[in-house]
Parts: C-alpha cells; sequence; structure tokens
C-alpha cells in the first residue's frame, strides 16, 4: 500500500466522520420523527450494538486483512476472483447514495452562502417556505451540487494524509462543540421538554415493520456499512491499532452525535410548533428558528451550517474513495484524473434527484420523488442487502484463523471476544437482517 493513515486517532476521525454526518445530523431526526421518536430511537441503539457494529467490525477485517480496496479484497482473501463481485456491489450502490447525498450537501453549502450573505435569518421569514424554494429551484439546486462534488474531488485529489485524515482532524471535535451550543439554547425555550420527551420516551405503538426496516437502514447509513467503505478506509490501516476498539470508537461517538442531534433538534421543533415529521427538510425548518432568537444568530447559523457541510463532506468523501480507489489501486489511473472524472459522472447522475423538488416533481411513483426512491432504494433495500452478504462472507467463506488473527492484532483483552463476534457473524446478524427485510412485506 502507497498509502495509510498517520495516527490511530486519524483513523477513527476519519471513520467517524465518513459516518457522522448526514446520517446522524440530517437522516436520523427526520427518520426518528416521523416514526414516533423514542422507540425508534431505542431501535436504532439496539440495531447499532448488535448488528452494525459487528459488521463494522467486519468491515475492518476485511480490508487490514486484504490491503486492498473493496473490489479486490473479497478475492484476495478467498483466492477466487469470483468474489469481487460484492465489492462492485458496494461501489455500485456507493455511487447510487451519492446522487442524492451530494444534492443535501448542495442545500447545506447553499445554506452556509446564504446565511453568511445574512439573507437566512430574516424578520418574518417562513423557514418552511425558504425551503421550498431553494430545493425548487432548479438553478440553485444544481449550483448546490456542482460546488459540493467539486470540493469532494479537491480534497480527494490530495489523497489519504493530506485530504481526508487533514481534514477530520480539525473539523470534527468543532462539530461537537457547535452542537452543544444548540442544545443548551434550545433547552431554554418553553415547551422544549415536550421535545426531549417526544425524542427519548419510547412508545412502540408508533413502531411499524417499515419503521424497524428504517431504524436497521439507519444503523447502517449512519456507519457507513454495507458498502464496503470501511474495507477500504481499513485497508490503508496498519497492524499496531485494534479494530474491535477503533469499531466501538465510532459507534459511540456514533450514537452519541445521534443522541446530540435528537436534543439539537426536537426541543426547537416542538416548541416552535413545527411538525416533527416535517420529513428531509426538519433540519433546515428547525435551524434557522432557534438561531433566528440567539445573540449574533446569522453568525452562529453560518459558523454550524459550516461545520455541518465538513461533516456532511467527510462522509462522502468515503462514497467517492471506495470508487477511486478501484481505479487508482487496481489500474494504476492518476488519482487526480480518476476523481475529476468521478465527480463529473456522479454529477450528471445526480441532476435528476437534484430537481425532483423542481422541474421534476410531477414525476414520481407512489408519491415518492426521484430523490426519494434513490434513498428509498439505497437505505431500505441495497444496504440490507450489502449488510447480509458481508455477514455471510465472513461467517462462512473466509478462514477463522484469518479472522480471528485480524481481530485480535494490538487488540489487548478485547481480543478474547472473537468468538463471540464471530457467532454473531454466523447468526444473529445475517438472521436479523433477513427477518426485518422480509418482515416490511407481509406486515
Amino acid at each position: 500500500m502507497s498509502e495509510q493513515w498517520t495516527s490511530k486517532i486519524g483513523f477513527i476521525l476519519a471513520s467517524a466522520g465518513a459516518a457522522i454526518g448526514l446520517g446522524a445530523l440530517w437522516r436520523f431526526p427526520y427518520l426518528t420523527g416521523t416514526n414516533g421518536g423514542g422507540a425508534f430511537f431505542l431501535l436504532f441503539i439496539l440495531f447499532t450494538v448488535f448488528i452494525g457494529l459487528p459488521l463494522l467490525i467486519a468491515e475492518f477485517v476485511i480490508g487490514r486483512g486484504a490491503k486492498r480496496e473493496a473490489v479486490s479484497a473479497y478475492p484476495k482473501l478467498v483466492n477466487s476472483k469470483a468474489w469481487s463481485w460484492i465489492g462492485r456491489f458496494g461501489v455500485v450502490g456507493c455511487f447510487l447514495l451519492m446522487t442524492f447525498y451530494a444534492v443535501v450537501g448542495g442545500w447545506i453549502l447553499l445554506y452556509a452562502l446564504l446565511s453568511f450573505g445574512n439573507f437566512v435569518l430574516v424578520d418574518g421569514r417562513d423557514y418552511e417556505q425558504l425551503f421550498i424554494s431553494i430545493t425548487a429551484s432548479p438553478w440553485a439546486s444544481i449550483l448546490g451540487l456542482v460546488l459540493f462534488v467539486f470540493l469532494n474531488v479537491v480534497v480527494l485529489s490530495f489523497g489519504i494524509k493530506n485530504g481526508i485524515e487533514r481534514a477530520n482532524k480539525y473539523l470534527m471535535p468543532l462539530l461537537f462543540l457547535f452542537l452543544l451550543i444548540i442544545i443548551f439554547r434550545g433547552l431554554s425555550l418553553e415547551g422544549a421538554m415536550e421535545g426531549v420527551r417526544f425524542f427519548l420516551q419510547p412508545d412502540f405503538s408508533k413502531i411499524t415493520a417499515p419503521g424497524l426496516l428504517e431504524a436497521l437502514g439507519q444503523s447502517f447509513f449512519s456507519l457507513a456499512v454495507g458498502f464496503s467503505c470501511m474495507v477500504t478506509y481499513s485497508s490503508y490501516l496498519g497492524e499496531k491499532q485494534s479494530l474491535p476498539g477503533s469499531a466501538a470508537y465510532v459507534a459511540a461517538m456514533n450514537v452519541f452525535v445521534s443522541l446530540l442531534a435528537g436534543l439539537a433538534i426536537f426541543p426547537i421543533v416542538f416548541a416552535y410548533g413545527i411538525e416533527p415529521a416535517s420529513g428531509p427538510g426538519l433540519l433546515f425548518i428547525a435551524l434557522p428558528a432557534i438561531f433566528a432568537q440567539m445573540p449574533f444568530g446569522a453568525l452562529f447559523l453560518s459558523l454550524f451550517l459550516l461545520l455541518f457541510f465538513f461533516a456532511t463532506i467527510t462522509s462522502s468523501l468515503s462514497l467517492l474513495e471506495i470508487i477511486i480507489s478501484a481505479f487508482t489501486q487496481n489500474k494504476g489511473w492518476n488519482r487526480r484524473n480518476v476523481a475529476m472524472g468521478s465527480g463529473v459522472v456522479v454529477i450528471v447522475a445526480a441532476i435528476p434527484s437534484a430537481l425532483s423538488a423542481g422541474l421534476l416533481s410531477g414525476f414520481a411513483w407512489q408519491k415518492k420523488t426521484v430523490f426519494d426512491l434513490t434513498d428509498l432504494l439505497v437505505s431500505n433495500v441495497m444496504l440490507p442487502v450489502g449488510c447480509l452478504l458481508i455477514a455471510l462472507f465472513v461467517g462462512y467463506k473466509i478462514k477463522r484463523d484469518l479472522l480471528f488473527h485480524q481481530f485480535q492484532l494490538a487488540a489487548g483483552p478485547v481480543g478474547g471476544i472473537a468468538p463471540f463476534w464471530f457467532f454473531l457473524m454466523r447468526t444473529l446478524v445475517p438472521a436479523t437482517i433477513l427477518l426485518v427485510f422480509i418482515a416490511q412485506f407481509f406486515l
């Protein structure tokens, strides 16, 4: 391998950056709002600990064990080229995910730019209507999409050490700080505790079979597992770092940020009478409402949106990296050229999703636009299938000695739980994914 992470914290922050972003800060609040609040959050935690975390460790084991990117890693570990299709499935999944992820990244970038120009916090502003007008504008949506993808390409052109790792070291801690500021301000609002109760008090009568699948899918989405992104990231990892320890840090940070996101959003939602089931626009409606009530609100909103943008781009970097590395490692192509080419293809493919709220709003199936359908296909179909394939590959195809060796390297006492992890990968993980996935069609 020509590139490696320079430190344990660099790898953990980059992996957490791949997980934390739209998954925790944008997608989690609106899915929680549409699925009854506290019960969804509890299910999300359980799925993350018992399904998502073992899968994250599995991707780490595959990546470091093979020292190859996703397409090459699987066949190398079992000495059969036939298994490269799992990695190729991940590349296709990352590409499709990027086609709507980049659209939301563009929204965030536009909001940040408008906020710095003091065009968001205006007296009497209807923030819901503002979101609708921005997302419905074809020029605004495509401009945001192009700028977002372009910035991804720039960072990835610099590679692992100088691009991905350096960006995450400075930006992730700042994001935590701003989330805490929003939480403290939001909890001081009248009616805020109703939002806290909605978020933390489980009501299992609100959970449906599709809701179960969305909670499972959210645990995969937020940990960036299922499409082998973490296989590629861990292929750059040395042997002095604990895989289960690193995975536990990433999972814990992800759940913690999801908790912070819920505490930041739902007190504001209930204090201002915003509908918690508002869908993808929830964050963009709630945030301006709270910052408008704060001293120097425009400045704080601008800084938070900037950090939110960086959290988003750290996630999208992992999606593009799996595509780029498939060509740079396997074919020896120039990284910068591949990054630029990949960016152009993503932009073209993402245009239908970018226009879903405007010119293509009438093009829908069962009231779901191209944007919604892409999200549904990726999150509720392809991610569970990808995770099931990885679980079966690890549980039944790779030699146990290789798995245990990678699991136990530098793991210390934690290495002793390797047999339990392997048991989960052979039984509970695939069975749960399969049952929840099938249940949506019958319940």
